[in-house]
């Protein structure tokens, strides 16, 4: 049983954590080489899809205040299957963002030994996530404070040296530069993931999911625009670490961010494997949080260990966007709200628009859960 100890502070700290993690640090890149001059469209864009997830998430989980965030909405307002899709999508896509965090965390710190480094941070994480999720909110404050120290450094540091280019307007850029950003605002979900774990769930919640975004399209939009007056389109398109080129000390908040992101991950992750166990969409054995917290930790380490996952934006940001979608379609049968409809189809064009490597292999390990749980579901019957 899940103990409710989380206040609206410690809420909106995971939250923060969450999407102020590496994202920051690495999606403005592949934006750039999308968008151009287009970038702060396309975070624009980006953010107004964001917004409208998290209007519908939050009225959801003031409804249904439980562990597991869209996968519980989508049985409970859509059916099974819809609310299997959500939560398949949702495990294998941050399933995916936690290696491709911990291997980006451990180039920033151990160059030659990253994979190393990724597997001993996700180890740690996981033993402090095992302690419970009041250590949980205790160590994501910690590395936000390192982040939000580096972010404002960097803003100090260049913005006197910026200097912007006029906009130039490619629809598909933009769009695709959206889809690829989304990834770096996706972590509110984190928050109504722990909905058993939060005080006053219907207040809390809400309140949470709407201030951390809030924050965080603040301070990404100055960030991205510092980073594009200062570096260019093309330059800013082509860095592998673009804060780091005007202050080197955001390595360090690059490293603090991953494993921030990290952190909230593996405790959203675990608790909607939980929520899926209860209901036999999962092993059983998951369902008690430990067992899916170490699980989560063991395979992440064992993708770090056999792939190299650091390319997994595009493919996060698919699941993720699916994930969304169905939160949305899940709220508008509940309140028929124009910011249920624009986030729905916001969340389509945004899939749409994603590479298409990112589109086959999102698809491909949709139809891999959706057979599969096709196959358990005949077998048992």
């Amino acid at each position: 049983m899940l103990a409710r100890r989380l206040g609206v502070v410690d809420a909106t700290t995971i939250g923060l954590g969450s999407m102020l993690g590496a994202g920051v640090f690495v999606a403005f890149a592949p934006a750039a080489a999308a968008a151009g001059s287009g970038l702060l469209i396309a975070l624009v864009l980006a953010a107004f899809v964001a917004y409208c997830n998290a209007s519908s998430s939050a009225r959801l989980a003031a409804r249904y205040p439980e562990s597991g965030g869209t996968y519980v909405y989508g049985r409970e307002r859509l059916g099974d299957w819809w609310g299997f899709t959500a939560g398949w999508g949702f495990v294998a896509g941050k399933i995916a963002s936690c290696a491709a965090m911990a291997l980006t965390f451990g180039s920033y710190v151990a160059p030659g030994y990253e994979k190393a480094a990724a597997v001993a941070a996700v180890v740690v994480l996981t033993t402090i996530t095992y302690l419970g999720v009041t250590k949980t909110a205790a160590v994501t404050k910690v590395l936000l404070a390192v982040v939000l120290a580096v972010l404002a450094g960097f803003v100090v540091v260049g913005l006197p040296k910026a200097h912007w280019q006029p906009i130039t307007w490619d629809t598909a850029g933009i769009l695709q530069a959206a889809g690829l950003l989304f990834f770096a605002f996706a972590g509110y979900a984190r928050i109504a993931t722990l909905g058993e774990e939060v005080k006053e769930p219907s207040r809390t919640i809400p309140r949470a999911i709407l201030i951390a975004l809030a924050a965080t399209v603040v301070i990404y939009v100055v960030v991205g625009a510092t980073a594009l007056g200062v570096l260019g389109p093309a330059r800013l398109a082509g860095s592998t670490a673009p804060l780091a080129e005007v202050l080197p000390a955001a390595r360090i908040g690059a490293a603090a961010g991953s494993l921030g992101a990290l952190l909230a991950l593996i405790a959203g992750i675990s608790r909607t494997t939980l929520a899926m166990a209860r209901r036999r969409d999962l092993p059983a054995r998951l369902a008690d949080v430990h067992v899916s917290e170490i699980a989560v930790g063991t395979v992440v380490c064992g993708l770090i260990l056999a792939f190299d996952v650091r390319g997994a934006i595009g493919f996060s940001s698919f699941s993720v966007l699916v994930y969304y979608g169905i939160a949305n379609l899940s709220a508008y049968t509940m309140e028929r709200k124009w910011t249920a409809v624009a986030g729905l189809v916001g969340c389509v064009a945004l899939a749409g628009s994603l590479p298409l490597g990112s589109v086959v292999t999102g698809l491909a390990v949709f139809a891999v859960g959706l057979c599969g749980r096709w196959l358990v579901l005949k077998w048992t019957r």
